[in-house]
C-alpha cells in the first residue's frame, strides 16, 4: 500500500464573501427601514446587510438584493461589491457572471479592497470576462500593495505558478510571506510548503512545519495533511506516527480525501494506530468516493485479497479501471494483471497488454517486466524477441529489478549481438511518458 506524503496547497482561494458591515446599528428597524425607503445609500445598504445575513429579520437573500441594488445604483462600493457576489453566487438573483463583474469593477475602480480580490478571480478562472491572468494580476496587486492578506495570497499563488507574470519564486515567498504574517491559514500553509520544498528559499524542515503548524492550528485542512505528513517521515521533528495519525484525522474527518486516504494506510499498515483492516477500508472508501486514484487502487487490493470484505474480482476489478483511468500506473498495471489470469474477468491477453503498456509507458518497472513476458512469449502481440529484451531492460533499472535482468540476461543467451545492440538502444532512447514499440519485426533468434 502506498501513502501521500506532501499536499501541494499553490491554490487560489474563491472570492471573498459579504463585506457584511452593518451601519446604524443604534437604529431601530422601522427607524432603517424608513431612512432606506427615503433614499439613504448606507441606510439602504444597512437594511440589506440584515437581510443577506437574517439579522435581526428574517433571512430574504431577494430582500437583500433590491436594497444592495439601491444602494450600488447610488455609487456606495461596499453595496456595489456585495450586490456583485450576490450576482456570482446566485443569492437573490440568477446566478449572473457577467453582472457579478460589472458590480465588482464598479467597486473595485472606487478602491474597494475585496472587489479587486473578487475582479482578479474573475479574471483568473474566466467568469464574465475572458480568462486573462495578467489582468487578474493588476487587480490582485492593487489589492495585495494596501496589504489585503487574500489579495497576497493570491499573488504569490500566481508567481509560484507563473501565471500572468514570469515564474518567480522569490517573489513568491515574498507575498506569502506577507500573507502569513498577517496570519492568513493558506499563506502559511503555501509558505511552509515552498520551505519544504526549498523553492525560493533553502530547504528547511523546521520551518516548514513552523508555518504548516500556524495554518493547521487554524483549522487550514491541507496544512493538517502536511503536518501529518512531516511526523509521519521525521521532517523538522522527531518521527511520530501517532501525531501523523492525530493530525491526518482532524482533516479526514472534515472530509479531506488525501487526508482520508493517509489514515486508511496507517490502519492498513498499524502505524500509529492499531491494525485494523476494517477501519482501512472504511476510510479507504471515503477517499475513494471522492475520485481519490490512490484510494481506489487500494480498495480494489483489499477486495482482491478479500481483506475485511469477501474476496471479489470483479468489484476489484471496478475500484482499479476508476483509478486506471486517472492515469494510476500500479492500478493499470493490476487490471493487466487480471486480465492476463483470467481473476473477475475472462482470460484476454490483448487486453492484458494493452493495460500493462499504458503503465509500462509510465515508468513502471513490473508492467515492463510483464509486458516484456507477453512479448517473449506472443501472447496479445506477435512473439518480439528484441522488444522482450528492451523491455527487461528497462524494468532491470526499476522496482523489481532482480528479475527484470535475470529474465534479460536468459533471453539474451538465444539473441545475436545485432538483436542484443538493437533492445539496448529501444531502452536507452525510450524515456517515461513516451509510447513504447509495438513491434520490431524481430520475433527469430539464433
Amino acid at each position: 500500500m502506498k501513502r501521500l506524503f506532501a499536499v501541494i496547497a499553490l491554490l487560489l482561494l474563491p472570492p471573498v464573501a459579504y463585506a457584511g458591515e452593518l451601519d446604524y446599528k443604534t437604529l431601530s428597524l422601522p427607524e432603517l427601514t424608513q431612512m432606506a425607503e427615503a433614499g439613504d445609500a448606507e441606510a439602504q445598504y444597512g437594511l440589506g446587510a440584515m437581510y443577506a445575513t437574517g439579522r435581526g429579520v428574517p433571512q430574504d437573500y431577494r430582500q437583500a438584493a433590491d436594497l444592495f441594488r439601491k444602494a450600488a445604483e447610488q455609487g456606495l462600493a461596499k453595496a456595489q461589491y456585495d450586490l456583485g457576489f450576490m450576482y456570482a453566487a446566485g443569492q437573490g438573483v440568477p446566478q449572473d457572471f457577467r453582472q457579478a463583474e460589472h458590480w465588482y469593477r464598479k467597486a473595485a475602480e472606487q478602491g474597494y479592497l475585496m472587489a479587486q480580490v473578487n475582479l482578479g478571480s474573475m479574471y483568473e478562472r474566466g467568469q464574465g470576462v475572458s480568462q486573462d491572468y495578467q489582468q487578474a494580476m493588476n487587480w490582485y496587486r492593487k489589492a495585495a500593495e494596501q496589504g489585503f492578506a487574500t489579495a497576497q495570497h493570491n499573488l504569490g499563488v500566481m508567481y509560484a505558478t507563473g501565471q500572468g507574470v514570469p515564474q518567480d519564486n522569490q517573489q513568491a515567498i515574498d507575498w506569502y510571506r506577507k500573507a502569513a504574517e498577517q496570519g492568513h491559514a493558506p499563506a502559511q500553509s503555501n509558505l511552509g510548503f515552498m520551505y519544504a520544498m526549498g523553492q525560493g528559499v533553502p530547504q528547511d524542515y523546521r520551518q516548514a512545519m513552523n508555518w504548516y503548524r500556524k495554518a493547521a492550528d487554524q483549522g487550514e485542512l491541507k496544512a493538517q495533511v502536511n503536518v501529518g505528513s512531516m511526523y509521519e517521515r521525521g521532517l523538522g521533528v522527531p518521527k511520530d506516527y501517532q501525531e501523523a495519525v492525530n493530525w491526518w484525522r482532524k482533516a479526514a474527518e472534515q472530509g479531506l480525501a488525501d487526508a482520508q486516504y493517509n489514515l486508511a494506510v496507517m490502519y492498513d499498515e498499524g502505524r500509529g494506530v492499531t491494525q485494523n483492516f476494517r477501519q482501512a477500508l472504511n476510510w479507504y472508501q471515503k477517499a475513494a468516493e471522492q475520485g481519490h486514484a490512490g484510494a481506489q487502487h487500494n480498495l480494489g487490493v483489499v477486495y482482491a485479497l478479500g481483506r475485511a470484505v469477501p474476496q471479489d474480482f470483479r468489484e476489484a476489478l471496478n475500484w482499479f479501471q476508476k483509478a486506471a483511468e486517472q492515469g494510476h500506473a500500479d492500478s493499470q498495471y493490476s487490471i493487466g494483471g487480471m486480465y492476463s489470469n483470467g481473476l473477475g474477468v475472462p482470460q484476454d491477453f490483448r487486453q492484458a497488454v494493452s493495460w500493462y503498456q499504458k503503465a509500462a509507458e509510465q515508468g513502471h518497472a513490473s508492467a515492463q517486466n510483464n509486458l516484456g513476458i507477453m512479448y517473449l512469449n506472443g501472447q496479445g502481440v506477435p512473439k518480439d524477441i528484441v522488444l522482450a529484451y528492451a523491455l527487461y531492460s528497462l524494468a532491470a533499472t526499476g522496482e523489481g529489478k532482480s528479475s527484470a535482468a535475470r529474465n534479460r540476461d536468459i533471453i539474451a543467451k538465444d539473441m545475436t549481438p545485432a538483436q542484443i545492440e538493437e533492445g539496448r538502444a529501444i531502452a536507452s532512447q525510450w524515456q517515461v511518458g513516451q509510447p513504447l514499440p509495438t513491434t520490431t519485426g524481430r520475433a527469430d533468434s539464433r
